[in-house]
């Protein structure tokens, strides 16, 4: 399922990255790589805000439906 799919608060895995090379390569320079963990901190009209590693990073719906959990 996509990130967006997640409900605040959960922790999930990431488990594929969608998308052209340069904003797979994007994200993963974010810490968006394949296996990592990321938490939804919150959300607002599908935008979302969420913990990677040691950072909280804004991303928009159609960055975050990009990422697979």
């Amino acid at each position: 399922m996509p990130l967006t799919m997640a409900q605040t608060g959960e922790t999930v895995t990431i488990r594929k990255i969608t998308g052209r090379d340069e904003v797979r390569q994007h994200l993963a320079e974010l810490g968006f790589v394949v296996d990592s963990t990321v938490t939804v901190v919150s959300r607002m009209a599908g935008n979302l805000i969420v913990q990677v590693k040691d950072s909280r990073i804004a991303l928009d719906r159609t960055m975050a439906n990009r990422i697979m959990v």
